[in-house]
């Protein structure tokens, strides 16, 4: 009985994420406004019925997915910020994993690609605007952070450190969309260029 239930919860886990996958993918690429709920039945092969029993909408979908997406990357920016490593250590692995996980997963440069559309645009639900505005800036203020350390120790270069994040997330950014555009033709650049672009080079 116990394992019915279980693949039963997995069955309906796997449905839940195929919807989710597949509406990012549409989202990202068409916008909200002109994804239907019948493309994303047809994208995830999933019946239209059965889609209603998870979502009720598909703005209940894209609030899903931008909760999702901002919460994901809060809690790997928390997660790296006490790490036992040093600042550039720090650094070196964020760029190294984001780059990976960018390559290996196309859905995560297409939540880059999602969040970066949101941000601008005035047709989304007030739910996402509110996760936007409420989430948006930790990722940005830890690696402020973990600049400013750096500095102290004489490891990262002497700009102002929310400059510095700036310029790191403006970058990680962009190679999602470039990711997101290019797909499987995507290459990753090395990644020494760009941990070099932050460490001071006078240490």
């Amino acid at each position: 009985m116990a394992r019915n239930a279980d693949q039963n919860q997995r069955m309906r886990d796997e449905s839940r994420r195929k919807i989710l996958s597949s509406s990012l993918k549409l989202f990202a690429t068409k916008g909200l406004g002109a994804t239907k709920i019948t493309d994303i039945v047809e994208e995830s092969g999933i019946s239209q019925g059965l889609l209603y029993h998870y979502f009720r909408s598909k703005e209940e979908i894209f609030v899903e997915l931008i909760r999702h997406a901002l919460q994901g990357m809060n809690a790997a920016a928390r997660a790296l910020e006490k790490l036992p490593l040093t600042p550039t250590e720090k650094i070196a692995r964020a760029i190294t994993e984001l780059l990976r996980a960018m390559s290996e997963n196309d859905d995560f440069a297409r939540y880059f690609l999602l969040v970066a559309q949101a941000n601008f645009s005035e047709a989304i639900p007030e739910e996402a605007r509110a996760i936007i505005k409420e989430e948006s800036d930790e990722p940005h203020e830890v690696m402020a952070r973990i600049m400013r350390s750096g500095q102290q120790d004489g490891s990262i270069k002497k700009h102002r450190a929310e400059d510095l994040a700036l310029v790191f997330w403006v970058l990680m950014k962009g190679f999602a969309l470039h990711k997101a555009a290019r797909g499987a033709e995507f290459t990753l650049p090395d990644t020494r260029i760009l941990i070099d672009f932050f460490k001071n080079g006078e240490k």
